[in-house]
């Protein structure tokens, strides 16, 4: 092993010398939550958690002045307030792109716009071999006689939206939140709205049946009268779905909380060596009580002890969501340390030969890097592995050239003016739509989608190369810094949302930028989301940026667990999969879940976008996940062996089901047809990657 190169163990102990130090920098983690009147606020018991981290300090407005402006997107956020940051990849943006606004998915609940007014409903799942679908049904219709409407404040979970009248003075502001079981509105004028249905009853509030739901609405006292609602200015109604199963506290305690209305979440998190915390509080306008759902995720696993739970269920395409009182969501998963390397420490001479000799064969078939933000990335990834692998393995004099490629092929990406010169291989700041687009686009980049995949690769490239050659971070890290604000920022500012791609609750990224779809955002490719974090963190400690390497773990420790919990390793038991065919979900939405992709109908593809690039840090998809699981989603995707599109991703699937799985598999990656090895990878790493894993 060349000395110098880094390990994972390295990479580790960084990260552990880095979360030393963050506790004693940052403020305690308060486990309490009675004392700030927040109910149902998360503890581990006994067991410490991680405190809160602290956030990156980044100048955004001197990385995005630094590179060439230029109005490079296509977008137009049409229903968005003056002077927002456009809210791409929300699982809220079909509210404000597009000539007509689209139904959106604030679990447990679905909503939509209308010319007037709104609809609310509560999706009921139905599920068929290839399809979990719960699309939008309104169950109520409220007419509050508005004109337009606009999205008057955004954060990475809550959404506040401003219904208009005729003159574009604001009748109120509807609140959504994911994880909030209320749809609220506030008036900013006295306005009459037809309440979506006649409400009656003496119980906490008055209630509805609709559909074989039980609806109920909070509203001042005298503002109800039949099915008409009169609010005078600054004034609230809620509408929100009692649990089919609520305990006797739930009706109560929806209530109490539905009448303060959420109108921002605040996110928090921490990472120690076990465990990556998500802190949700969904800030209310009177600081009052609360309540939110629990996807499951949110319960996978060690979790904290909750009090306020247990209050009813409601189905959804994702399973069973558990309603909790209380303002603050606190969820874990374990720790996912940022990893560039494989251990190959242990492996036979036999395979190390196998290994250096296809390397020396794909080293010099490595042709020219596309220029394109995804497969341009995606090949100077699949470089920066060749080079990194050869490296481990005392090759220096075999990958020497290839190194030097990829950095020259990186300081070309990262020259902050290269726009200026060319139309390819570069980076402009779009300062109308907020964000960096690179040329030449893929995949429709230039309307924001699938960015944190293209950045992911070219972070991860940079961070690998970079790891040994100070210069060349020295050189790139302008733009390399530009591209993790444009897909990460912790914090909003004028110039770039706060985390662009990723849902805090959910726990995961959404791919589509404007989201023009009536089943709300999507996101395909797990994995590639998990690599784009894992980018960031090997870039953050090339670059010697502590906090952001600890920002980077978070995102991929719960990416990862979202993955597993959504993607690759669904709990097949939760009755919401009841006629479902299939071992893995290969597309999420918000309002539906396929056994399908974007680009094949080939069973392997179903596995293989959510395998790609198989990273070395993708052993998290064996994360307490039984080995025949593993088995059964290799076996459906490529049942009469791995001659098939991915066969390298999935032969190295199958090797995390164990030493015996790895040791078979080896056999069938020496004969494996080129064309089932993906373009991001190479046999020579496939080799490594098996021989690491026990073959």
């Amino acid at each position: 092993m060349t000395a110098g190169r880094r390990t994972p163990v390295l990479v580790a102990a960084v990260l552990v010398v880095v979360l030393v130090v963050a506790l004693l920098v940052v403020r305690p983690w308060d486990r309490g939550g009675a004392a700030d009147g927040a109910a149902g606020q998360a503890s581990r018991g006994d067991v410490p958690g991680p405190v809160d981290a602290t956030v990156p300090q980044v100048d955004t407005e001197a990385l995005t002045s630094g590179v060439t402006q230029a109005d490079d997107a296509d977008v137009d956020p049409v229903r968005l307030a003056d002077g927002l940051v456009p809210p791409s990849n929300r699982w809220y943006s079909g509210l404000v792109f597009g000539d007509e606004p689209q139904p959106v998915y604030p679990l447990p609940l679905s909503f939509a716009l209308t010319a007037s007014g709104f609809t609310v409903g509560l999706p009921d799942p139905v599920t068929n071999d290839a399809v979990i679908a719960g699309p939008h049904v309104p169950a109520l219709t409220v007419d509050a006689g508005a004109s337009a409407a606009q999205v008057v404040s955004a954060d990475p979970v809550a959404v506040g939206v401003g219904l208009l009248d005729a003159d574009g003075a604001t009748l109120g502001t509807v609140h959504l939140a994911g994880g909030s079981p209320f749809v609220s509105f506030t008036a900013d004028a006295d306005v009459e709205l037809a309440a979506g249905a006649a409400f009656t009853g003496d119980g906490p509030a008055p209630t509805a049946e609709v559909a074989g739901t039980t609806w109920a609405l909070a509203a001042p006292d005298g503002a109800l009268d039949g099915d008409r609602l009169t609010l005078a200015a600054g004034q609230t109604a809620a509408w929100y779905a009692l649990p089919d199963d609520a305990s006797p506290d739930a009706a109560q305690a929806l209530a109490d909380a539905a009448g303060d209305p959420v109108v921002a979440v605040d996110v928090a998190y921490g990472v120690d060596d076990d465990v990556a915390r998500t802190s949700l509080t969904y800030r209310t306008a009177g600081d009052g009580p609360g309540a939110h759902v629990l996807m499951p995720h949110h319960t996978a696993g060690t979790q904290p002890e909750r009090d306020g739970c247990g209050l009813g269920t409601y189905r959804s395409v994702y399973g069973t969501l558990e309603l909790c009182a209380g303002t603050t969501l606190d969820a874990y998963a374990p720790t996912l340390t940022p990893t560039g390397t494989l251990d190959l420490a242990g492996i036979d001479d036999a395979r190390r030969d196998a290994v250096l000799e296809q390397l020396e064969t794909d080293v010099a078939g490595t042709g020219a890097f596309a220029s394109d933000t995804y497969f341009g990335a995606k090949h100077l990834y699949r470089a920066a592995t060749l080079v990194v692998l050869g490296e481990e393995l005392g090759a220096d004099d075999v990958v020497a050239d290839l190194r030097a490629r990829v950095a020259d092929a990186l300081r070309e990406w990262a020259q902050p003016d290269g726009c200026d010169e060319r139309d390819a291989r570069c980076f402009v700041y779009d300062a109308q739509a907020r964000s960096v687009i690179g040329r030449t686009v893929a995949f429709g980049s230039e309307q924001l989608n699938d960015h944190h995949f293209h950045y992911g690769y070219l972070l991860s490239a940079a961070g690998l190369i970079g790891a040994d050659d100070p210069d060349l971070v020295e050189d790139v890290r302008p733009v390399m810094d530009l591209l993790v604000q444009d897909v990460a920022a912790a914090v909003a500012t004028d110039e770039l949302p706060q985390l662009r791609t990723f849902d805090p609750y959910a726990g995961h990224a959404w791919a589509s930028g404007t989201s023009p779809f009536a089943d709300g955002n999507n996101q395909e490719s797990s994995s590639e989301a998990v690599t784009a974090w894992n980018g960031v963190g090997l870039w953050a400690a090339a670059s010697g940026q502590d906090d952001l390497l600890v920002q980077a773990t978070w995102l991929a420790s719960t990416e990862a667990a979202s993955s597993r919990a959504y993607w690759t390793a669904p709990d097949l038991s939760d009755p919401v999969y009841d006629g479902f065919g299939h071992q893995v979900l290969s597309l999420n939405w918000g309002g539906k879940r396929d056994w399908a992709t974007w680009f094949s109908p080939e069973p392997s593809a179903m596995l293989g976008i959510l395998l790609i690039p198989m990273a070395p840090v993708a052993d998290y998809l064996a994360v307490d996940v039984d080995p025949t699981v593993i088995t059964a989603a290799a076996d459906e995707a490529a049942p009469d062996g791995p001659d098939v599109m991915f066969g390298d991703y999935v032969l190295m699937y199958r090797a995390l089901a164990g030493p015996e799985a790895a040791a078979a598999a080896w056999d069938d990656a020496l004969t494996l047809p080129d064309t089932s090895v993906d373009d991001g990878s190479s046999r020579a790493y496939l080799l490594g990657w098996l021989a690491a894993h026990g073959a």
